[in-house]
């Protein structure tokens, strides 16, 4: 609700001169104004779906070390549930234009990037790979490790020449040279965020990654009453919004739907043109959601009745 919306705008002051901090601060639509909504809300097509429980996806891969499960698919990006065996290393890979996110649910991985050094990512951190960054992947741990990770929907992996590519339908991998590099500033960017050592010293950040493809925000409050279900949030325009769940529980009502409420691992998304509130549960007294988006920020409609 409000609060999402003044996230977006306290976000924008991060990346905005300070001379337009203020103007930023205080932005917002005057008056009111007709916003296209679809007639009938968009359906939910496979793999999405409103709420994907964590333990359903551990059960479903019982037994298996190495597995993908697809979570979210639409026109801009993907993401999906990927565990890795322990000792098990992915290939070297990097991509032309946009970047790879992830968050680690479980076991430990070792992550080098090009010109950052090593550093071994656990549960809670949350790790930001730019374009043209080789980049590997290695659990280090004695468990499978598990990341929640986005990408840009059909990106491809390019992979340097020491690596076999992985076939794609379609397509045809050949040799190549390219202009421009990889960002050598990581474009302002964290590259890690270790989101528990954060938030003991109570210094998280509000904007994890954000460029003109993503934006990855941090969302951490304590838990309030549930309100009534003539609140019906916002919606957004033609973009599909979810969230990864933290810590704790949220609260979810999404157009279509009955109020139900999320933990921590879950998935959570609201298809483009549903109305949709996402609150901290009054279920557990401080909660954390990640909330991801194509667009930096996306316009929050609200009905002006409750506004």
């Amino acid at each position: 609700m409000k609060v999402i919306l003044s996230l977006a705008v306290a976000a924008m002051a991060l990346v905005l001169p300070a001379a337009a901090q203020n103007e930023a601060a205080n932005q917002r639509m005057p008056g009111q104004y007709w916003a296209v909504k679809p007639t009938i809300p968009t359906p939910y097509a496979a793999p999405n779906k409103a709420h994907w429980k964590l333990s359903a996806i551990l059960a479903a891969h019982r037994g298996r070390s190495d597995w993908v499960q697809p979570i979210v698919r639409n026109r801009e990006q993907e993401a999906d549930y990927i565990s890795l065996g322990p000792g098990k290393k992915q290939k070297a890979r990097f991509y032309s234009d946009d970047r790879v996110v992830f968050i680690v649910q479980d076991g430990a991985i070792e992550v080098t990037i090009e010109g950052t050094e090593p550093f071994t990512a656990t549960k809670g951190f949350m790790v930001n790979i730019a374009c043209r960054h080789v980049y590997t992947l290695e659990t280090v741990s004695d468990v499978s490790s598990l990341r929640f990770e986005v990408r840009q929907a059909g990106a491809p992996p390019l992979y340097p020449l020491t690596e076999t590519p992985d076939p794609i339908p379609g397509r045809t991998y050949v040799k190549a040279t390219g202009t421009p590099g990889p960002s050598k500033d990581r474009d302002s960017n964290l590259v890690y965020l270790d989101f528990w050592k954060q938030a003991g010293s109570g210094k998280l950040p509000t904007i994890f990654a954000r460029d003109d493809h993503i934006t990855v925000n941090v969302i951490r409050a304590k838990g309030q009453p549930v309100p009534p279900d003539s609140n019906k949030g916002h919606f957004h325009i033609d973009m599909t919004e979810f969230w990864f769940i933290m810590e704790g529980k949220l609260g979810y009502k999404i157009e279509g739907l009955p109020y139900f409420e999320a933990e921590q691992g879950d998935i959570v998304t609201a298809a483009k043109g549903r109305w949709h509130r996402a609150l901290s549960s009054p279920n557990a007294p401080i909660s954390t959601r990640i909330p991801i988006n194509p667009r930096p920020p996306i316009l929050h409609n609200f009905d002006p009745v409750a506004d």
